[in-house]
């Protein structure tokens, strides 16, 4: 019989997960039905809990229920603690566990580029959630140094405070947009600006030798501006499909190669 799991949301039509965790089953020959499912926004806890009564094997959440399905969890990965939001969900041992995947699809991502990591320097521009999931990942990965800009630098600051006792092994620093400077092994748009249209103009005194913009299916003027300069640029795809991985490998107990799917 196959396992059956799913992704939950409000929106969903726009999720790709089904296809991507169909791709893996394939390739690796499991046998596995995995569909959407719309949650009304008061409805997301009695959605989760029927899924997992009804012998659901594994969930990935998607917005906005990211932070109210860590809430949800009785056990959770060190990883998810830190990102003070889950993506993945499955049963052990009657107990619901919890996963934050985003951050080493992100690290996957970059690995597939073939970008160092190890003692490298990170720019991340944004201070929200999807910084906050990245951060534990990306310093275990060998990153050293990693500044975090916004445009309340107070945010940064606190994200700062929250997360620097989990990675003491690296240094994380803040500062405003407007003073963008210095030099970086790759930096990383975290923010909306992309989507929204919004201008993020990336100053001169910023050099970068390497950009990933996280957000993915739309002209970016983050990865336009990288191009003008010449620099090695990806949207987040990549990090897309490495979530995914790490969510299938954690309940099935194989790994899928990235680059198969890119």
């Amino acid at each position: 019989m196959a396992k059956l799991f799913a992704v939950i949301g409000n929106p969903i039509e726009q999720s790709r997960s089904p296809e991507l965790h169909q791709a893996f089953a394939k390739k690796t020959g499991i046998e596995l039905t995995y569909n959407k499912r719309f949650a009304e926004l008061d409805a997301f806890e009695t959605s989760v809990h029927d899924f997992f009564q009804n012998d659901g094997i594994g969930m990935n959440v998607t917005v906005p229920f990211k932070e109210r399905a860590f809430s949800l969890c009785k056990q959770l990965t060190e990883r998810a603690q830190i990102a003070k939001a889950v993506n993945t969900l499955w049963m052990q041992d009657g107990l619901l566990y919890g996963d934050n995947t985003d951050g080493q699809g992100l690290v996957e991502a970059i690995k597939a580029l073939e970008w160092p990591l190890e003692n490298s320097t990170i720019l991340i521009i944004g201070a929200g959630g999807a910084t906050r999931g990245v951060i534990y990942p990306l310093v275990h990965a060998g990153v050293k140094k990693i500044v975090i800009s916004n445009r309340t630098i107070a945010r940064a600051e606190q994200l700062v405070d929250d997360i620097q006792d989990a990675v003491p092994q690296a240094e994380l620093l803040t500062c405003g947009l407007d003073q963008l400077e210095g030099q970086f092994d790759i930096i990383i748009n975290a923010t909306s600006a992309s989507l929204s249209g919004d201008a993020l103009i990336l100053p001169v005194e910023l050099t970068f030798k390497h950009a990933y913009e996280m957000a993915y299916g739309k002209p970016s003027s983050f990865i336009q501006q990288a191009q003008q300069r010449g620099v090695p640029c990806s949207e987040g795809y990549g990090m897309l499909i490495g979530q995914a991985i790490e969510a299938f490998s954690i309940w099935n107990g194989v790994r899928p190669n990235l680059k198969d799917f890119l």
